[in-house]
């Protein structure tokens, strides 16, 4: 279909723009047995703010949870030190300048920093974010991921903000 409309703005004279305005992202549960269970989706599109992500999400653990643009485009578990680990296949956070920083969705380290995921006491998370240094134009072909625990945006106490295991993920296509 996408080389047929290729072929047709072609003829046309016209040009198509690279991305969609806005892409919705299905949220999985993961573990490490797999991909499981659709727990809601992620809605993705641009602002002069930067990327919005609107959320309507369920069957979280209430609190803070890491929130992350992750480098690979699968949510498969992985082999991680000699253990199978949930989504370890989505590889590390999207950071394509190498700098190897952990500071958060403002700073200047990993791009894929993005701002902690609130759930309610429901177990919902609806409330929009915003990362201010991305476009959804950066992150096709990645991971969206949350994390077990918070996210303090630093590698102190614990490496990548202490936000422990992948526990939902989707791709951004």
């Amino acid at each position: 279909m996408r080389l047929r409309n290729v072929l047709l703005v072609s003829l046309l004279g016209a040009t198509l723009p690279a991305f969609a305005a806005e892409q919705i992202v299905v949220i999985r549960a993961i573990s490490e047995d797999g991909i499981g269970k659709m727990i809601g989706t992620v809605k993705l599109s641009d602002s002069d703010q930067g990327l919005v992500l609107d959320p309507d999400l369920g069957e979280l653990s209430p609190g803070n949870h890491g929130f992350h643009i992750h480098e690979n485009p699968s949510c498969d578990a992985a082999e991680k030190d000699g253990k199978k680990t949930a989504g370890a296949a989505a590889g590390g956070h999207y950071d394509p300048a190498k700098t190897g920083d952990h500071k958060g969705p403002e700073a200047h380290g990993h791009l894929g920093d993005l701002p902690a995921l609130v759930v309610k006491e429901d177990g919902s998370a609806t409330s929009p974010l915003t990362a201010p240094r991305l476009r959804l134009d950066q992150i096709h072909g990645r991971a969206l991921m949350i994390h077990e625990g918070g996210d303090n945006y630093s590698d102190q106490p614990k490496p990548l903000g202490g936000g422990a295991g992948r526990i939902a993920c989707g791709i951004i296509e």
